[in-house]
């Protein structure tokens, strides 16, 4: 009897006997195949493993079972007005995310305490440009919007290092050493506590274009910006306009609402903007199959998946 089908569309074509050969060592009962490969029925697909299908293409696929986002974020998934919704949408959490997340605002933080932009700048320049250095960790104040899994993990290495860490979510958290601003309510009070303002909060109809002029004006002048969320949550001419103003003294990107960022874009050479190519928390590509590996088994004995889209919350 022939395995089920599991289509890929993360990393290219080229990728796909890494995922075969990763796929193989976890020991995945499907048959692992490209995104577009002209010789699979649609009729075997039971299984997919994406980042940006083309919008229609899912509804095609008659058998699929389940749909494998290749990141935390689904959103290049959810924006296809034909995505069938009573398909289980998982979201990718392999038991690293967190960490990695962690340490990437860790280092984000960092590098807006001690300008590492500048320095950068400066090398390429071959210039010696001294400054010094400050504030130092326990004077600064960095505020999560967002306090999850990854959110609070983010809070208790920073907390490691002697920063003040607060956070605002929907609800109040409890987490050691951060005080907690919840609702609304409390989001005025939050921003002008923060000196580096961290976003790390769910896609949601409520969250788009949030890091934009009206919440900027709720800053103090010259709080620092890092965004690991999604980039539909940015404007990005608003953050720009925001650091030529000094209102952000630098910023941190890593999502961006159309990637690859624009070859010519402004943000590229901005002298206190850092951009990343939304590597934040993204896993090996062995650790994620190994992880869909485990949910397929899971699925097919018929238990219910974790991390799953909730289509009415937006996350």
């Amino acid at each position: 009897m022939a395995r089920p089908v599991l289509l890929v569309k993360s990393g290219g074509e080229a990728a796909l006997p890494e995922w075969q050969r990763h796929f193989a060592e976890a020991g995945a009962a499907v048959e692992v195949r490209w995104w577009d490969d002209p010789a699979v029925d649609p009729a075997s697909v039971r299984y997919v493993l994406v980042w940006d299908p083309e919008p229609g293409r899912l509804c095609r696929l008659p058998e699929l079972r389940v749909i494998f986002g290749s990141g935390a974020g689904v959103d290049f998934i959810t924006r296809d007005p034909d995505l069938p919704r009573h398909i289980p949408l998982v979201r990718m959490a392999t038991p690293g995310a967190a960490q990695r997340m962690g340490e990437y605002v860790t280092w984000a933080v960092l590098s807006l305490v001690k300008n590492a932009r500048r320095m950068a700048i400066a090398q390429a320049a071959a210039a010696w440009d001294y400054f010094e250095l400050e504030p130092t960790a326990p004077a600064t104040t960095v505020g999560i919007m967002g306090l999850g899994h990854m959110g609070a993990t983010a809070a208790r290495m920073l907390r490691a290092l002697g920063f003040r860490v607060i956070g605002w979510s929907r609800t109040r958290k409890e987490i050691e050493g951060v005080r907690s601003f919840a609702g609304e309510a409390e989001r005025d009070a939050f921003l002008a506590a923060a000196q580096v303002l961290v976003c790390l909060l769910p896609a949601t109809p409520e969250t788009r274009g949030i890091l934009s002029k009206p919440l900027f004006d709720r800053l103090r002048d010259g709080t620092a910006l890092v965004n690991v969320g999604r980039g539909s949550q940015q404007k990005l001419d608003d953050i720009i306009a925001a650091l030529d103003a000094r209102k952000l003294s630098a910023a941190v990107l890593d999502v961006f609402e159309q990637e690859p960022l624009p070859d010519g874009h402004p943000a590229w050479s901005h002298p206190r903007l850092t951009v990343t190519p939304h590597v934040a928390s993204l896993p090996p590509r062995r650790e994620r199959a190994a992880h869909v590996a485990q949910l397929i088994a899971m699925h097919e004995r018929g238990e219910a998946l974790p991390n799953t889209y909730d289509h009415a919350r937006g996350y």
